[in-house]
């Protein structure tokens, strides 16, 4: 073989890799362009039909049916957060030390769990919803009945954020496992070899070391979580009125959204709910991102 065919090969060789590499940054901005763009229809969307009907009043009355101008998404809104904050208490502590326990831990049993969590993850939120209901619903509200407590109510927000928290552990289970695998195992050693215990470093130098993403993976989950509507259909239900009890109804933004779209000629109602629900989800990332800015900065 000549010397210029060894040099026109290589050449050769190097416009086709060359050109693949063009073609595969293509496709993946087009690809990234379809997400966005999604978004971006969502949004304007949402915008166009419920910006017109947002004001103060939306944000600050509860329903009022004698005076529909004054009708207003409070009950929903603060349900919501309510929601939100009783499945955190109950998901993210499971999810947390359940991420850290399958990157500890290793065999068959930390493989099972690690299944199941995926199995967990791809189950219909109804079901979950039906499970609740069967599970915390009917006893409590046989227990009720059985003892005249009126003030305790199967149906309530107690159970609507146990269905809610179940939802948060898969995702925060799998995002806080692959998060602390991705921290330098010369972290782990240099702590270990100082003298320290496998959990305190853990505790100590792995999981802040991870912080990020790990609160990365909770907003991922509480975002999932607060436009659910089929799991409130069976526990929390809905209230007219602003509830901040744990073993009565509670209201939403998804069963408002779900109600008004029902009702005729509440279209209008829901996409003022879906475009609240949808801002509330934007400032819970801005506090995210304002809450690891510092950290972001730090490693910079």
């Amino acid at each position: 073989m000549t010397t210029g065919a060894l040099q026109e090969r290589p050449a050769s060789n190097r416009v086709a890799r060359r050109i693949k590499n063009w073609a595969m940054i293509g496709l993946s901005s087009i690809a990234a362009t379809i997400a966005v763009g999604a978004l971006v229809f969502v949004l304007a969307y949402l915008l166009k039909q419920g910006f017109h009907s947002l004001n103060l009043h939306m944000l600050t009355n509860t329903p009022n049916p004698n005076d529909p101008s004054k009708d207003g998404f409070a009950n929903s809104l603060t349900g919501t957060i309510f929601l939100i904050f009783i499945a955190s208490l109950f998901g993210l502590p499971i999810g947390i030390l359940g991420g850290i326990y399958q990157v500890e831990s290793q065999g068959p049993f930390a493989t099972t769990i690690r299944f199941l969590t995926d199995v967990l993850n791809s189950i219909p939120s109804i079901v979950i919803g039906i499970f609740i209901y069967i599970l915390v619903v009917l006893p409590v509200s046989a227990y009720s009945q059985a003892h005249n407590l009126s003030n305790i109510q199967g149906n309530s927000a107690f159970a609507g954020g146990v269905a809610l928290g179940i939802l948060m552990i898969p995702t925060v289970m799998r995002t806080t496992e692959e998060i602390l695998r991705l921290v330098p195992s010369s972290l782990r050693e240099g702590s270990l070899a100082l003298g320290a215990t496998r959990w305190r470093t853990m505790f100590s130098i792995v999981l802040p070391a991870a912080r990020n993403g790990v609160i990365t993976g909770i907003m991922l989950a509480s975002a999932r979580i607060a436009g659910e509507t089929a799991p409130l259909l069976f526990t929390a239900f809905g209230n007219p009125d602003i509830s901040f009890k744990l073993f009565q109804p509670v209201d939403s933004l998804p069963w408002s959204i779900y109600k008004n779209s029902t009702e005729p000629g509440g279209e209008a109602k829901a996409h003022v709910a879906a475009l609240i629900l949808i801002l509330l989800i934007l400032v819970m990332s801005l506090i995210t991102r304002f809450a690891t800015r510092n950290s972001l900065t730090e490693e910079k």
